[in-house]
């Protein structure tokens, strides 16, 4: 009410950009809705069959949801003929012979949890029905990336994103989201920090201090910058060695995460900018004339 002249309008992306922003966020659900799935799967074969967990490392595969719809109970899997299981899991490109030899072999020494068939009648239809769900919201996934795909490589700037270490199939739609197609949106990296909620808050009272992290601001995008900065951490040089050197300042994992987000925010910010893809040695050398502790770090890493 008070200082409009320092607000701006909004002014819409263009239809495919804003058909990206919905895209990627749906896709974002529907992974929340296949983990909940998932979790609700393994609590309910707990109760009448640990095979399934023996046999299945993860249980949001098409196999994992084909095997169980098939055989729901230790019963009916011990009723199948070996030659069954064996050209069940070949038709679902498991090649390891011994994998699956090793899990018929292994029939004959499991042993039923429960044979209360009030448990094992309940719990199998539920596993049924959370199966065909997993296998559903797996199948719908594959439309979302596909078509996130096809969007997100004739966006102007992907190059940019994808030069990037870290970002791959699904974090260079969300990044290319999350810098947006107006480049003049942010005046400089701190706006793009503090409106993603990477920026901490710093209040002040009297004699008083405290930091802590912003509450209003997009989740979505905050998750993006930090989910990104984490995968960064095995896949660049120097973003490991800040990670590390934030962890023995006695920082959390998050909060040495959303550390190194911060940063990275400053360097996309330049690049987008500038329309200058990412190139890891070139930041090195930067760090390397401004005297970073990082390079010190790096060098007694490398001797030792």
């Amino acid at each position: 009410m008070r200082h409009a002249d320092k607000l701006t309008p909004i002014r819409p992306q263009n239809p495919r950009m804003r058909k990206l922003v919905f895209l990627v966020e749906h896709r974002r659900q529907l992974v929340n809705d296949k983990t909940r799935l998932t979790n609700r799967l393994n609590s309910a074969l707990k109760q009448y069959y640990p095979l399934a967990l023996d046999w299945f490392d993860r249980k949001d595969t098409i196999v994992c949801c084909n095997f169980l719809e098939r055989w729901p109970t230790l019963a009916k899997v011990k009723r199948a003929r070996p030659a069954t299981l064996r050209r069940f899991f070949r038709e679902h490109k498991l090649r390891f012979e011994h994998v699956i030899e090793r899990r018929i072999s292994s029939l004959k020494l499991h042993q039923p949890l429960t044979e209360d068939d009030a448990v094992i009648s309940a719990f199998s239809l539920q596993v049924v029905t959370l199966a065909a769900q997993i296998r559903t919201a797996l199948q719908a996934l594959k439309t979302y990336d596909d078509e996130i795909a096809a969007l997100a490589d004739s966006m102007p700037g992907r190059h940019i994103i994808a030069s990037f270490p870290g970002t791959g199939p699904h974090l260079t739609p969300r990044l290319i989201v999350a810098m947006g197609e107006q480049r003049d949106r942010f005046a400089n990296a701190a706006e793009l920090q503090r409106y993603a909620g990477v920026a901490p808050v710093t209040e002040r009272s009297g004699q008083k201090t405290w930091v802590h992290w912003r509450w209003a601001s997009p989740v979505f995008l905050r998750q993006t910058f930090v989910e990104w900065a984490g995968q960064t951490v095995n896949k660049s040089v120097w973003a490991g060695a800040y990670y590390r050197q934030q962890r023995q300042k006695g920082s959390s994992h998050q909060t040495a995460i959303r550390a190194l987000a911060y940063k990275w925010i400053r360097i996309i910010y330049r690049c987008w900018q500038t329309n200058t893809p990412y190139d890891e040695g070139k930041y090195l050398l930067a760090l390397q004339r401004r005297g970073s502790p990082l390079i010190g770090q790096l060098a007694g890493a490398t001797s030792a």
